[in-house]
Parts: C-alpha cells; sequence; structure tokens
C-alpha cells in the first residue's frame, strides 16, 4: 500500500471510528438524562447508575472501534490472523505500543493512525467524563 494510500484508508477509518464514538456517547447521554429525571434522588443508586452508563458507554465506543481497526488489518492484508489484528490494533489504538506483533513497512502510517484515533477519542471520553463528573457534583469538584 503506497503512502496516500495509507493516509486515504487510515483516514477514513479515523472519521469513522470518530463517528461511531460520537454516536454511542450521544446515546449514552440521552440514557444518562433519563438516569437524572427518571431515578429518585439516592445518594448511592443514582450516582452509581450514572457513572456506571457513562464507563460502559466509553468502553463500548472504544471495543467497537478496536474491532473496527482489527477488521481494516485485516481486509489490507497488515496482520495475518483475527487473533493478531485485535491484539495490534488494541495495543496501537491504546497507545501502548508493544513490538511483539507488528505491521510491515507497506503499512506502517496506516497502523499509526490507529493511534491518532486512539489519541483523540480517547480525549472524547475524558471531556465526556469529566463533564459528567462537574456537572453531577460541581461543589465536590471545586473543592478539589
Amino acid at each position: 500500500m503506497d503512502v496516500f494510500t495509507q493516509l486515504l484508508f487510515g483516514s477514513f477509518c479515523l472519521g469513522l471510528s470518530s463517528i461511531i464514538h460520537i454516536a454511542v456517547l450521544l446515546a449514552a447521554i440521552s440514557v444518562l438524562r433519563l438516569i437524572h429525571y427518571h431515578v429518585g434522588e439516592n445518594q448511592f443508586l443514582k450516582p452509581a447508575l450514572l457513572l456506571a452508563t457513562a464507563l460502559a458507554a466509553v468502553v463500548f465506543g472504544h471495543t467497537v472501534q478496536v474491532w473496527l481497526w482489527a477488521a481494516a488489518f485485516m481486509i489490507n492484508g497488515a496482520l495475518p490472523t483475527l487473533a493478531d489484528a485485535i491484539y495490534f490494533s488494541l495495543v496501537t489504538y491504546t497507545t501502548v505500543g508493544y513490538v511483539d506483533v507488528t505491521v510491515g513497512p507497506e503499512t506502517r502510517i496506516f497502523g499509526a493512525m490507529a493511534a491518532v484515533t486512539g489519541v483523540l477519542n480517547f480525549g472524547l471520553s475524558t471531556a465526556f467524563l469529566v463533564r459528567l463528573i462537574a456537572k453531577r457534583w460541581p461543589n465536590d469538584v471545586e473543592r478539589g
């Protein structure tokens, strides 16, 4: 795969991953509103449901993206097995970067795009969770 194709395919996967992540977070916001308005003011239950829902959405969104990248690595022949593709996708997406499974020079740039995707979407997740906590417990956040 030439450099231009790697960038083009990588940008497509990055964009699709980000759209998926945004859609998951928007759906989570709808569920969080339902919880907020329909669950009583129990001091434990409501906050636990809010945080569990938010964390489940974030984990789900990232998991779907790791699978998307694994499929992309399989489609372009960068990795030989599904297990290798999922593993490489996960360690690249999270920027852990173990080197026991790697892609060849013909897909290195494409592989790096998975890391860019992870950085961007983990940033969205962090902003989402920080905003939830700051909005739900503003006095606790201000006190530090």
